[in-house]
């Protein structure tokens, strides 16, 4: 039996953001500074610039996770390899060169405790089911429920790959079951567009998670070219469809 102290019980942490088995922590102060730093730490954590971590608690079922993500683990919780065969590490291995996702992904599972590295980035909790199939910009993968199924999905053409900036593949979540992602921008700041049949154009790289049911393109803004000229915008990304799209602020 393990037990944890200075934790669930330490003021200057704070549990923020609670699904399922997972607790997104943040420090509230970041205690380990110097003369040198204080100042700057101060006025970090003042604009809400803080150490957050993911607490996974593991009852008998397994989370992959990011390769690295991985700070310690506590109780009967047995690492893995995510990979079924020499097949499947051959297409990891092709799909983490095209997504910039890691090759291998550790399995999690047991009874206990599994604590993710700390960052600076916004983490958010998904529920994947909620998507009918979850396609994720780059790099913001943390951690999922292995039951979730990961897989590769291409871009309907390639004028969306060389216009939109958003690569020619991405990963795609489908299934039931939790899932972690890194953000650039808390939760308070994205903005969330739900599409029955219609469509949303966004100048530039701004959404970092949508639907997988919508038809991603790169069109001109205008249907002349003198109207894309007055307007000012050239090329915009074109969701159509029925799902949704989580965009942010800033690219």
């Amino acid at each position: 039996m393990v037990t944890c102290k200075n934790l669930f019980e330490n003021k200057n942490i704070e549990i923020i953001e609670s699904k399922g088995d997972v607790k997104v922590i943040e420090y509230k102060k970041d205690l380990s500074v110097t003369t040198a730093n204080a100042m700057a730490a101060y006025f970090a954590s003042e604009m809400n610039v803080r150490k957050r971590q993911v607490l996974i608690e593991l009852k008998g079922n397994a989370y992959t996770i990011s390769a690295g993500a991985m700070q310690w683990t506590a109780g009967s919780v047995k690492m893995s390899a995510d990979v079924k065969g020499i097949g499947d590490l051959l297409g990891k291995a092709i799909s983490s060169k095209v997504t910039k996702e890691s090759t291998i992904k550790p399995k999690y599972q047991g009874d206990g405790l599994l604590m993710l590295e700390p960052t600076y980035k916004y983490i958010l909790i998904e529920d994947v089911s909620k998507w009918d199939g979850m396609v994720l910009d780059d790099g913001l993968f943390l951690a999922c429920e292995s039951k979730v199924q990961q897989k590769i999905v291409a871009r309907t053409n390639i004028s969306s790959a060389v216009l939109g900036k958003e690569g020619l593949f991405n990963l795609c979540l489908k299934g039931e079951g939790i899932a972690v992602l890194e953000s650039p921008v808390p939760r308070d700041e994205l903005i969330e567009f739900v599409l029955d049949n219609d469509e949303v154009r966004i100048d530039g790289n701004f959404a970092i998670a949508w639907s997988n049911t919508l038809d991603f393109r790169v069109e001109k803004s205008s249907k002349s070219l003198i109207g894309s000229a007055v307007s000012g915008e050239g090329f915009v990304n074109v969701y159509r469809g029925t799902g949704k799209i989580l965009m942010a602020p800033i690219a």
